[in-house]
């Protein structure tokens, strides 16, 4: 098992039930997920599906929908950001956001 790059605490085990949403569809995709801080990672083969995807639905910026659970440190709750949105948006680790509440259920996160 490989340690995880995000976290540096826990191994990334192979997983086939990453649930990732496109658009209208829904996809499980096979990878690797850390046993400590549950980043997602990817193949090359899961790429080219999620590719083949956003071609047929010609869905590309600002239609990704990835699962994931929020954690606790100290007296906060954390999100993290997926590697995939990450390495999308370009993102260092050293932005300012704003966080705004959408309703009761929602959360918009702006980049400053």
């Amino acid at each position: 098992m490989k340690e995880c790059p995000i976290c540096k605490k826990g191994k990334r085990i192979i997983v086939d039930d990453i649930l990732y949403e496109l658009g209208t569809k829904k996809l499980l995709l096979k990878g690797e997920r850390c046993t400590f801080c549950k980043e997602e990672f990817f193949g090359d083969a899961e790429h080219e599906k999620l590719y083949k995807l956003r071609q047929e639905q010609n869905v590309w910026e600002g239609s990704i929908k990835l699962h994931r659970k929020l954690s606790r440190s100290g007296r906060g709750t954390v999100l993290r950001i997926p590697t995939d949105i990450e390495q999308t948006m370009h993102l260092k680790g050293t932005e300012s956001v704003i966080i705004s509440q959408v309703g009761k259920r929602k959360l918009l996160i702006e980049i400053t």
